[in-house]
C-alpha cells in the first residue's frame, strides 16, 4: 500500500469514525439500547474496513501473519452476521414478515460460523471462501430491506441503499486482500467512498428510527396530533390505513387492525379528575405501542378509542398472541395522580378488537366499524379482546379463535387467558 491509497482509506475511517462518533454523542444525550447498537455497529464497519483494505497491517506490522490472516478471513463474516441481528429489531421483523425473521436471524449464527468454517478449507480457498459468505449475506440483506420497504416501511429504502453500497466495498476489499490485479489509485478511492458511503447511509436510517423510538417513549409529538396522548390522530389513521391497502394490493400480504375502547371514563374521572383520566390515557397508548412495536403506528380515533394499524403480519394464528398481549398489558393496574396530589391505582376497562385484513380491497370505514364492534363486544370476555370466528362469523375471544396451529407462546398465551 503506497502512501495515496493509505492517505485514501485513512479518510474513509475517518468519515467512518466521525459517524460513530456522533452517534456516540447521541448515546450519552439519549442513552437506549439501540443507541448503544448503532455505536456497536459502526465500530463493527471501522474494525472491518481497517482491516480488509490493509491499514491494519501497516499500522500493526510486527502483528503475527497468521494472526492477520484469520482477521482477514473472519471479518466480512463476522460483521454481516452481527449486523444482521441488528438489522432484525430495526426492521421488526418478528412482528413484521416471517420469512425475514427467520432469514436475518438465522443468518446472525450462519455467517459468522460460515467464516469460521472457511479457515478449515486450504489457505488458498480461504479468503475467496469469506468474500463469497460475505457477499451472499450482503445482497440477501439488501433484498429483505427492499423487502420491507415495499411491506411500508418508510426507512427502509434508506436501509436498501446503504446495504447495496456495502456489497461492492466488500467484494473490493477482499480483493485488495487477495493481491487481485488491477487495484490502482482509483478503484481504491471507489471502493473507499462505497464503504464509507454505506456506513452514513445505513447510520442515518438507523438513527432516524431510533429518534421516532425516542419520540415514542417521551411522547414528543408536533401540536396537529392528540394534545393529550401525542398520537396521530383520526385523519392521519385513515390516510394510513388508505395507503396500506394500496400498498396490499402489490404485496399480497395479510395484516391487522386493532381498536381499544376504554370505558366507564366518568367513573374514573370522578376518582382521579380530568388530569388523571389524561395520564391513564397517555400510559394505555404507551402499552399499545410496546406491544404491536414501534414500526406499526398507533393512533388516538377519537377520545375513548385507540386504533393501531399492523401492516404484516406472520400468519393468522399470529393475531391470537397479539390480542392476548394487548389485553393483558391493558389490564393491568396503573398508577396516577389523583386532583388531591395522591397517587392512586385504577384499573382501566378496556375491550380490544382485533380484524384480520386479507383483502385489498375492503373498504378502510368497514375495517374501523368491524374492529370497534369487536372492541365493544370484548368487554364481557375473560381476555378482554376478540376476533371474528373466520368459520361461523362470529364475534368470539381471540383465544377461542381456530386461527391455525398453536406453537409456543401461542400455546402459553392462549392457555393463560382461559
Amino acid at each position: 500500500m503506497n502512501g495515496h491509497e493509505l492517505a485514501i482509506w485513512s479518510m474513509a475511517l475517518g468519515a467512518i469514525a466521525a459517524v460513530g462518533l456522533a452517534r456516540m454523542a447521541d448515546l450519552v444525550a439519549r442513552p437506549t439500547l439501540s443507541q448503544l447498537q448503532g455505536v456497536g455497529y459502526h465500530a463493527s464497519v471501522f474494525a472491518l474496513v481497517l482491516i480488509l483494505s490493509g491499514v491494519a497491517s501497516q499500522l500493526w506490522p510486527r502483528v503475527d501473519p497468521r494472526v492477520l490472516h484469520a482477521a482477514l478471513v473472519l471479518a466480512g463474516p463476522v460483521c454481516v452476521g452481527v449486523s444482521n441481528y441488528w438489522i432484525r429489531g430495526w426492521l421488526g421483523a418478528a412482528q413484521r414478515d416471517r420469512l425475514m425473521s427467520w432469514v436475518l436471524r438465522g443468518g446472525a449464527i450462519a455467517w459468522p460460523i460460515a467464516g469460521v468454517w472457511s479457515l478449515a478449507l486450504p489457505s488458498a480457498w480461504q479468503l475467496p471462501a469469506a468474500a463469497t459468505v460475505s457477499l451472499v449475506a450482503g445482497v440477501l440483506t439488501a433484498w429483505l430491506a427492499v423487502r420491507a420497504a415495499l411491506m411500508g416501511d418508510r426507512l427502509a429504502p434508506g436501509m436498501a441503499a446503504g446495504c447495496l453500497l456495502t456489497v461492492p466495498a466488500m467484494a473490493g476489499m477482499y480483493g485488495l486482500a487477495m493481491g487481485l490485479p488491477g487495484m490502482g489509485v482509483r478503484m481504491h478511492a471507489a471502493l473507499a467512498l462505497c464503504a464509507a458511503g454505506s456506513n452514513a447511509m445505513t447510520g442515518f436510517a438507523l438513527w432516524r428510527r431510533d429518534r421516532h423510538q425516542w419520540r415514542t417513549r417521551s411522547e414528543r409529538r408536533v401540536s396537529r396530533f392528540d394534545p393529550v396522548t401525542r398520537l396521530q390522530g383520526g385523519a392521519s389513521l385513515v390516510q394510513k390505513l388508505i395507503e396500506a391497502q394500496r400498498r396490499r394490493e402489490r404485496t399480497g400480504r395479510d395484516g391487522a387492525v386493532l381498536a381499544v375502547l376504554v370505558f366507564d371514563i366518568d367513573r374514573i374521572a370522578a376518582q382521579v379528575g380530568t388530569a388523571g383520566v389524561h395520564e391513564m390515557f397517555i400510559c394505555i397508548a404507551s402499552r399499545i405501542q410496546r406491544q404491536v412495536g414501534v414500526v406499526n403506528p398507533v393512533c388516538r380515533y377519537y377520545e375513548r378509542c385507540f386504533v393501531s394499524l399492523v401492516e404484516t403480519i406472520q400468519s393468522p394464528s399470529w393475531l391470537r398472541t397479539l390480542g392476548l398481549k394487548v389485553g393483558a398489558s391493558l389490564r393491568r393496574p396503573i398508577h396516577v395522580i389523583a386532583a388531591s396530589g395522591e397517587r392512586v391505582e385504577v384499573k382501566a376497562d378496556i375491550g380490544v378488537g382485533v380484524v384480520h385484513v386479507s383483502r385489498a380491497t375492503a373498504a378502510v370505514e368497514d375495517i374501523l366499524h368491524e374492529a370497534q364492534r369487536m372492541a365493544l363486544a370484548a368487554r364481557g370476555m375473560r381476555s378482554r379482546a376478540a376476533i371474528l370466528d373466520p368459520a361461523t362469523g362470529n364475534i368470539i375471544p381471540v383465544e377461542q379463535a381456530d386461527l391455525g396451529r398453536r406453537r409456543g407462546r401461542h400455546a402459553m398465551l392462549a392457555a393463560g387467558a382461559q
